[in-house]
């Protein structure tokens, strides 16, 4: 995962969260990983829209939030909003 390993590369967070403004489970999401303790460092697509092609190429997750655990030697890559959840269930 080239982009995503850079950016995890320059991240001092928890978690990798690819997010889009409009998007409800991305403010879902925060909240969750918040309320959970854990930090993240967040990439929005309408912000930085050229980024969103590559991080969809490179995880197969064509909607957001894009989740990547970034806490161990290698990112995991998580899924959405429900796959997050069921993650630390």
């Amino acid at each position: 995962m080239g982009l995503v390993n850079d950016h995890a590369d320059e991240a001092d967070t928890d978690f990798l969260i690819y997010t889009a403004t409009y998007c409800p489970f991305c403010t879902g999401l925060k909240g969750f990983l918040k309320g959970k303790g854990l930090t993240y460092t967040e990439y929005n697509f309408d912000q930085q829209e050229n980024i969103r092609r590559d991080i969809v190429n490179e995880t197969r997750h064509q909607t957001v939030p894009v989740v990547i655990d970034i806490r161990g030697e290698q990112p995991i890559f998580i899924g959405g909003f429900d796959e997050t959840r069921k993650y630390f269930s």
